[in-house]
């Protein structure tokens, strides 16, 4: 030992002569010694080299744990700062290493410098798990863009077998629908949605959100559904171009198209646009004379008739039932006519084939406007007629709504209210309704004024047979249409208003 201390006495010495020059460091060394030398000593230039220190652990084939300690010299500069940070690169085996140059044998000393090893290292783990959530997310990202790919191309292919269906209809009778309007244009190219300039917002709804958009230089009405709301917009598009279904009373049908790319699709439904909007928005701000009082609702009990009349012959007509027919899905024209819209939740019934089609779709109706017999689910739902009674029940308040607006005779209308305002709240659960209506037997309330009128009295009696709580005591659409009709072109000495059904 004495001779071992002897020999670092040397080199101290030669380190002294020339230190004017350069610093150097002596180092412990043990595993790792230059030049094979055996007596546990190597010497490092300073700044630049490093002492260092290391430990690492390997397991056998057996199991067995085996700790290496190594000890040594790197004099060169770059292997020193790259071996130095070799503990922080991931091993298959546990690993650190160690350096300094403060000092001789600084990587031996006890109390100033030990190597330990680290705790496992976790970040080849963290890299692994976060490959493999990367890769997951990716192939089910794939997986999404080829299901929508898939349903934008079935939604087409249901619009294709609708077209195709009624094309070969009116073809196989020679166009004898073309006189009755159904040969007019209702699907253009399904790139319409490339061609029409999307302009502000209109309405917004459940559904969705309608905006005013041009097309060809003319405006239009762009209903965009919500995805959610695909069966929605298959059954209203379907309606729409079922055959002999164009009517001056029923909102004008442009196109169908699906626009999207990727992760977003958009269902479009292109119609008419009226600037008006909806008789609901109408009348809030608008009162009515009694003329056209009657001229509007003339106009909405043709569209409704339309929809409920069946068309025997070649082609032939289904008949359809509303099944959500508000103040809010009609429209008032700019000659103030209206016209009826909305056919997500119409069922058609064709008696030829006895086939009775109920759209798939878990919509429901708005409540307010529902008949006693469906609130009570006493309702045959497998007639067509019970449909069509529950849309008079419908018109009933609609009519009643428009009512109220009218100032005829020098009498100032009423404000405008929705049915069961004061009844119920803003949005009436199934068991409010029900309990209103049903159990109750309310309908709202018909104002005083209105006996003073031959007309508004004759309205009154109309209102109050179409909301009856008997389904089959309910006037059909094809009476209230001719008693409109009769109101509008009589007299007032002339009309008859014992009983409704008199009205021819």
């Amino acid at each position: 030992m004495n001779a071992l201390y002897s020999y670092y006495d040397d080199y101290e010495d030669e380190a002294d002569e020339s230190q004017t020059e350069t610093r150097f460091v002596l180092c412990y060394c043990e595993g790792k010694c230059p030049f094979e030398d055996d007596k546990g000593l190597c010497r490092i230039s300073s700044p630049g080299g490093k002492c260092f220190a290391a430990i690492s652990y390997e397991i056998e084939e057996t199991g067995e744990e085996i700790v290496t300690k190594t000890y040594g010299c790197i004099d060169d500069e770059q292997m020193a700062q790259l071996q130095c940070k070799g503990a922080l690169v991931p091993h298959l085996n546990k690993k650190n290493i160690q350096c300094c140059d403060d000092g001789d044998f600084c990587n031996r000393n006890p109390y100033q410098f030990e190597p330990t090893i680290t705790s496992e290292n976790k970040l080849p783990i963290i890299i692994i798990t976060s490959c493999c959530v990367l890769t997951i997310l990716t192939f089910l990202l794939f997986l999404f863009a080829l299901y929508l790919k898939f349903r934008k191309r079935n939604l087409v292919d249901v619009i294709n077998k609708i077209e195709e269906c009624n094309s070969k209809k009116s073809q196989s009778h020679g166009g004898s629908s073309g006189e009755s309007g159904s040969n007019y244009l209702t699907m253009v190219q399904r790139t319409i949605s490339k061609q029409i300039d999307m302009e502000k917002v209109i309405g917004k709804g459940r559904y969705g959100e309608v905006r005013l958009g041009k097309w060809r230089g003319e405006k239009v009405a762009v209903k965009i559904f919500h995805s959610t709301q695909e069966k929605s917009w298959m059954r209203e598009t379907e309606v729409y171009k079922t055959v002999l279904m164009r009517h001056e009373n029923i909102l004008g049908f442009v196109a169908a198209d699906i626009k999207g790319s990727g992760s977003w699709t958009q269902l479009l439904l292109v119609t008419d646009y009226h600037s008006n909007g909806s008789l609901f928005d109408y009348l809030q701000k608008n009162t009515v004379g009694l003329d056209r009082l009657l001229f509007m609702s003339l106009g909405i009990a043709k569209g409704v008739n339309h929809l409920h009349t069946e068309i025997f012959g070649v082609p032939g007509k289904a008949c359809i039932a509303h099944r959500d027919l508000t103040s809010k899905n009609i429209l008032v024209k700019q000659d103030m006519e209206c016209c009826i819209a909305d056919f997500g939740l119409a069922v058609k019934f064709d008696s030829t084939t006895n086939k009775f089609d109920v759209p798939l779709t878990d919509r429901i109706g708005t409540k307010r406007y529902m008949a006693p017999e469906i609130l009570s689910k006493m309702a045959n739902l497998n007639d067509i007629d019970a449909y069509k009674m529950a849309d008079i029940y419908a018109l009933g308040l609609v009519l009643w709504e428009m009512s109220r607006r009218c100032n005829f005779m020098g009498e100032k209308s009423l404000p405008y209210e929705i049915p069961f305002n004061d009844l119920v709240s803003s949005d009436p659960s199934y068991e409010e309704m029900q309990h209103i209506v049903c159990t109750m037997k309310i309908r709202p309330e018909i104002p005083e004024i209105w006996q003073k009128n031959e007309k508004m009295k004759m309205m009154t009696k109309i209102i109050q047979e179409m909301w009856h709580d008997n389904p089959t005591v309910r006037l059909t659409a094809l009476r209230v249409k001719k008693t409109m009709h009769k109101l509008i072109t009589k007299t007032e000495e002339s009309l008859n208003i014992s009983n409704c059904s008199e009205i021819e």
